[in-house]
């Protein structure tokens, strides 16, 4: 009998040396999640941070214009904003009467043709200025500054045509008068030649305000001028098309 209970011990032992074993690794694991939970976040989240601050630097990019690569600048730039260019104020105001007067040469196709290409590309450009204009008047509201030409002290409806005309790409009191009076194929040619013209103004617009120095910081702006060059770019090659299309005989 006691060699049979020397036995039976014998047998029972690594059962409880594995109970125990398996006892202590549960306290552990207890342990730690009870430190962990009463660690505050804090720790870890600064201990990583400060791992990605040893790591890794600043890298301030100021993007290029339209068609320019970006350029990487010092780390001391991002503590030295640029101040706002009296040159992007101009440039806005000087749009919004821009994209005006698109918006009032897209207003005539209706009554004025049945071209149905020249009908979408009415509306294409009819529901995007208005936006753009919006845009344009928040972006000098926020900035405090006079969101047209008028309220800066030169009256839009009382400025004389030559210098409305003086704009780049602006149709003149003579061009628009003829556009109203003209119907049909005669519509359609006066406004693609008006639009095309118009157009490259906007660019010859964008191009001014990237060459002004220190013009054209503006994030909001800089975005605003990349996609007006580049949705007036397609647009211009659209009306080309077009053009040599309904007018082969007309070289432009």
């Amino acid at each position: 009998m006691k060699l049979f209970s020397n036995s039976s011990k014998w047998l029972l032992d690594p059962l409880r040396r594995k109970r125990k074993l398996s006892s202590a690794r549960v306290t552990a694991s207890l342990c730690s999640l009870l430190f962990a939970a009463s660690v505050p976040t804090d720790f870890f989240c600064s201990t990583a941070h400060a791992q990605q601050t040893n790591t890794l630097k600043p890298v301030v990019v100021q993007p290029g214009a339209p068609g320019k690569p970006s350029v990487k600048l010092p780390p001391s730039t991002m503590a030295k904003l640029p101040p706002r260019s009296q040159a992007e104020v101009d440039f806005m105001q000087g749009m919004i009467m821009h994209h005006s007067q698109a918006v009032e040469m897209t207003a005539l196709i209706p009554s004025h043709t049945e071209n149905k290409e020249l009908r979408s590309l009415g509306a294409r450009i009819s529901s995007s200025q208005p936006d753009e204009i919006k845009f344009m008047r928040r972006w000098l509201a926020a900035r405090e500054e006079p969101v047209s030409l008028a309220m800066a002290g030169v009256p839009e409806m009382k400025m004389p045509h030559d210098q409305m005309a003086a704009m780049p790409g602006m149709l003149s009191a003579e061009q628009m008068r003829a556009l109203r009076n003209a119907k049909d194929s005669t519509f359609d040619r006066l406004f693609l030649a008006g639009m095309i013209q118009h157009h490259n103004g906007a660019l010859t617009m964008v191009k001014g305000l990237f060459d002004t120095a220190g013009a054209g910081q503006d994030a909001e702006l800089f975005e605003f001028a990349t996609d007006a060059d580049n949705s007036q770019r397609a647009e211009i090659k659209i009306m080309q098309a077009m053009f040599e299309k309904k007018f082969p005989e007309e070289k432009r």
